[in-house]
């Protein structure tokens, strides 16, 4: 399996990470998969070791950052840490979700227990109304949108988008499950549609200006067809 390679220089190697795919194997999933994790794939294609920078869900596609040496990572996460790179993604949601909204609602941590402020920014791109009857309603209506977190939560995207009643389709923890079967059953579409698209961010050691970029997914670029709805990324 070959992952797509947006960016490299000396210092980071930035690639478009598949959705279903773990970025590494944690410990809890040693056992439970067989499957190549992103870092052995990129190991096995390229020949050398790389170290993730931030984190994306499993079932998340798109952009992520790798430091080439352990000892650049710090250097990149201080910029996530002050705030100073911007990452957007990209999401269909369950209904007609507003035209812009701050969703500042605390969300728990790693371990479940802590609460801690989260904030992401929501901009309603594109929607559309299916004369497709999803439970209790005759019709059912689809939102894309462009979703910019000011902190880095786990699950944090998911959490707010359900939490303004407007869940992600295809999550299968946070969304509603009438409406993914809905998409499985009618458009073949089983994956989360939660995509990192874009990261912009000063190099910490080259100080150059970097907008990188990662395409859609096929199943998303089949809705966009359907749906006559413009890519966000084009």
């Amino acid at each position: 399996m070959s992952v797509r390679v947006i960016y490299e220089d000396e210092y980071i190697l930035c690639v478009s990470k598949p959705n279903n795919m773990l970025v590494h194997h944690a410990f809890h999933s040693r056992n439970v998969s067989d499957e190549l994790s992103l870092l052995q794939v990129i190991e096995a294609e390229k020949g050398f070791k790389t170290y993730p920078i931030h984190r994306l869900d499993r079932k998340t596609s798109g952009i992520i950052l790798l430091a080439k040496q352990k000892e650049v990572v710090a250097s990149f996460q201080e910029l996530f840490t002050k705030n100073e790179i911007e990452k957007v993604y990209f999401g269909i949601v369950r209904g007609f979700s507003p035209d812009q909204k701050n969703i500042d609602s605390p969300v728990k941590g790693r371990d479940a227990k802590v609460h801690k402020d989260a904030l992401t920014h929501l901009k309603t791109l594109e929607n559309i109304t299916l004369d497709i009857a999803v439970k209790p309603y005759d019709s059912s209506r689809y939102s894309l949108v462009a979703l910019t977190p000011k902190t880095g939560r786990m699950h944090q995207l998911r959490v707010h988008a359900n939490k303004i009643s407007h869940p992600l389709l295809g999550d299968p923890k946070y969304g509603d499950k009438n409406h993914n079967i809905m998409f499985e059953e009618n458009f073949n579409c089983k994956n989360l549609f939660l995509h990192a698209g874009k990261l912009t961010f000063v190099h910490p050691y080259t100080k150059e200006n970097l907008n990188l970029i990662a395409e859609f997914p096929e199943d998303w670029r089949r809705l966009f067809v359907q749906f006559n709805w413009k890519n966000p990324l084009l």
